[in-house]
């Protein structure tokens, strides 16, 4: 059986006011580049099909 996942401890202090200073300013990326990273997700998710073999 597997080990079950301990939950995400909650940001306080610094870490928190950090975190949503990030979440402020977060970066647009150009429409370019988004066309780059899913035209390489695309090659994973393509090269990652392995045939399922029956049991």
């Amino acid at each position: 059986m597997a080990t079950p996942i301990k939950p995400t401890p909650i940001l306080t202090g610094r870490d928190s006011i950090r975190f949503a200073k990030a979440m402020e300013n977060v970066q647009q990326i150009s429409p370019e580049r988004r066309k780059e990273m899913q035209e390489a997700y695309e090659w994973y998710k393509n090269a990652a099909q392995f045939p399922i073999y029956p049991k």
